[in-house]
């Protein structure tokens, strides 16, 4: 492990844009910490931390410095390997035939992530098995992938919706990261413990100012950790869950949770393992240009399962019912995980205040089984 002064943050920064990179991070923008490009510390949202409940999201002023007191915003790291909207292709007539123009994300473009924290590097990772670990590879998030670099950040303190220990995703990153920081203030001084996860990562560090942890130091940030660790609220009984699901599936919690569930697609849109998308065909009026285009898409939008027989989910109930069994059941099928990395932003954003780990504990309640 090695220490690098908080002051030198700054030129690990620099470093990473001398070698190409564009800097993706945290930042505050209307009242909430949100994922935009940035260009130096004092963009990062020093002071800051946030307030979260279920259906509720607040900045607060912290009473010290530091640059990551917060957890998790409304924006994840998803927008950027796997972008809301992508042209996949544009066809323009000439003559009697046509040429098509591949499009997608820029191949060349390198960006740096910024405060990645453990919960969402693992979300990452799990979007990797979707995406590039079957038999067909999703070329635009591979190549987006591949340009990432990643500079995790690990929690030091937690939010109220945070069940990230239960997922085993947090808060401390093992894996899935070229450098690992958590940041220490206290007695006067301000540092942050790093590791490198990849030789490029080991690179970079090797071109700032840093030098070996001592024993203490090390021993600060994992006590850092393990104290976040501690403070954690909520919890996620994560024990045989995805044959619970299957064996509740007429589970009357459904059409309790079907009472209060908007299908607003808020769950959906901030999560950061979600991946449903539609494909879009368009022309323009002279019928010389075309193009096709893919962008997010939800499970709980009505025409989702809208098949030319009719609607094979056609109720709320139905529909989050497939959202969280898909979550923590099927999931674990299709990539031999759950799909839920406990960061909690589903129960932030759900404007009826419905919590994933609430509601897994009422079906564990009225189990066939229980």
């Amino acid at each position: 492990m090695y220490i690098i002064d908080s002051t030198e943050l700054h030129n690990l920064m620099e470093e990473l844009i001398k070698r190409g990179y564009l800097l993706i991070g945290p930042t505050v923008r209307s009242g909430a910490i949100v994922l935009e490009s940035i260009r130096t510390v004092d963009d990062l949202p020093r002071g800051f931390g946030d307030e979260q409940e279920p259906s509720h999201y607040s900045l607060k002023r912290r009473n010290d410095a530091m640059l990551f007191g917060f957890v998790v915003g409304p924006v994840s790291w998803k927008k950027f390997l796997y972008p809301p909207r992508l042209t996949m292709f544009k066809a323009t007539r000439a003559g009697k035939s046509f040429t098509i123009a591949p499009e997608g994300t820029d191949k060349n473009r390198k960006l740096a992530f910024i405060g990645v924290r453990p919960c969402e590097v693992s979300g990452i990772l799990m979007q990797d098995q979707v995406f590039t670990g079957g038999k067909y590879v999703d070329r635009a998030y591979k190549a987006a992938r591949d340009n990432a670099f990643i500079v995790a950040v690990n929690c030091t303190v937690t939010g109220g919706n945070c069940f990230c220990a239960s997922m085993g995703t947090g808060p401390g990153a093992t894996r899935g990261f070229d450098i690992a920081l958590t940041e220490v203030l206290g007695g006067g001084k301000h540092y942050f413990v790093a590791s490198a996860g990849t030789p490029r990562g080991e690179e970079v560090l090797g071109a700032v100012t840093q030098r070996e942890a001592t024993e203490p130091e090390s021993r600060s940030a994992l006590d850092a950790v393990a104290r976040a660790a501690e403070s954690l609220t909520k919890r996620m009984d994560i024990r045989e869950l995805p044959q619970l699901l299957k064996d509740n599936f007429e589970n009357p919690r459904w059409d309790d949770v079907a009472k209060r569930c908007l299908a607003c697609t808020n769950c959906t849109m901030v999560c950061p393992t979600c991946f449903c998308s539609t494909v879009e065909d368009a022309t323009d009026l002279t019928g010389m240009h075309a193009e096709r285009s893919r962008r997010w898409d939800s499970c709980f939008t009505l025409d989702f399962t809208k098949v030319a027989g009719g609607n094979i989910r056609p109720s709320i109930r139905a529909r989050y019912r497939q959202w969280l069994t898909h979550k923590l059941s099927n999931w674990m099928d299709q990539f031999g995980t759950l799909g839920c990395v406990g960061c909690g932003r589903c129960i932030t954003w759900c404007p009826s205040g419905i919590d994933i780990t609430a509601e897994v504990d009422a079906i564990r309640g009225n189990s066939v089984h229980a």
